[in-house]
């Protein structure tokens, strides 16, 4: 696997959580591939650095939730609001919403609160629920979608993207240890996992550095990111701690980060 030929685009919007930062915002990641924009949660910051990525909202063809945890969706509402602004006719590709059991509940209270102010009529497809416990799997042209359930929230999905040149990047999104998220990342390119706190710190429902990684070595992906950082996570050596159980490429998230994923030969 090469980098020369460029399959997946992947840009950090947001390494961070609900603790308000200058340096990090909530959970978003955006992924570039077949001409598509997907972006993977919606956490408050969000749209500020998908400008300063030099992204217009317009060009986002999918969003994907992990849940619904306002650190992730909090950006939800303002995201669609601004899709209307002058009007959503600047969309060239109707917006695709996704996410697990209980979306098109959420949505619709969503609505009942907001109304017609996040309607996006033709500019929005119809929602894309997702709640096999099994995982789910999906094509979006020339990519591929796959989801596996994660131990965090009942609507909890982890989310794997195979780009048309066979590259693939999952995305955990929140979620304790799990067998399903080894499966899902068997042999990715790229594994964006949560570490939210040390190894001292540990809380149910989230990951520690050394967690991340057994399931990055468990998987054998051939890199792996941490992200979603507590203040905590700035006082420790959230590398060290992840050496620990795993040996190969480690990136640790910030901020419009971005790292190409190649294409397989």
């Amino acid at each position: 696997m090469t980098d020369a030929t460029p399959d997946i685009t992947v840009t950090v919007l947001g390494s961070g959580t609900c603790v308000p930062s200058l340096e990090r915002s909530a959970c978003a990641l955006l992924l570039a591939t077949g001409g598509l924009r997907l972006l993977l949660d919606a956490g408050p910051g969000t749209m500020r650095r998908l400008l300063e990525n030099g992204t217009r909202i317009h060009e986002v063809t999918h969003l994907l939730l992990s849940h619904f945890h306002p650190d992730h969706s909090g950006e939800l509402v303002p995201f669609l609001f601004a899709n209307k602004y002058p009007d959503s006719s600047l969309r060239q590709t109707p917006l695709t919403l996704g996410g697990g059991k209980g979306l098109r509940r959420f949505f619709s209270a969503l609505q009942g609160a907001y109304g017609s102010w996040i309607d996006l009529g033709s500019a929005m497809r119809p929602l894309m629920e997702w709640d096999s416990p099994a995982g789910d799997a999906c094509q979006f042209g020339p990519v591929g979608l796959s989801t596996a359930p994660m131990a965090h929230n009942p609507e909890s999905l982890a989310y794997r993207v195979t780009g048309p040149g066979g590259g693939s990047v999952v995305y955990s999104g929140d979620t304790d240890l799990n067998d399903a998220l080894v499966t899902l990342a068997r042999d990715a390119d790229l594994l964006v996992c949560e570490a939210a706190l040390p190894d001292a710190h540990k809380v149910p429902g989230h990951l520690t550095p050394s967690e991340a990684g057994r399931i990055a070595a468990r998987a054998g992906v051939r890199r792996l990111m941490l992200t979603h950082f507590y203040p905590e996570c700035e006082r420790a050596n959230m590398a060290a701690e992840c050496r620990r159980t795993y040996s190969g490429p480690l990136i640790l998230a910030h901020d419009l980060l971005t790292v190409v994923v190649g294409a397989r030969r």
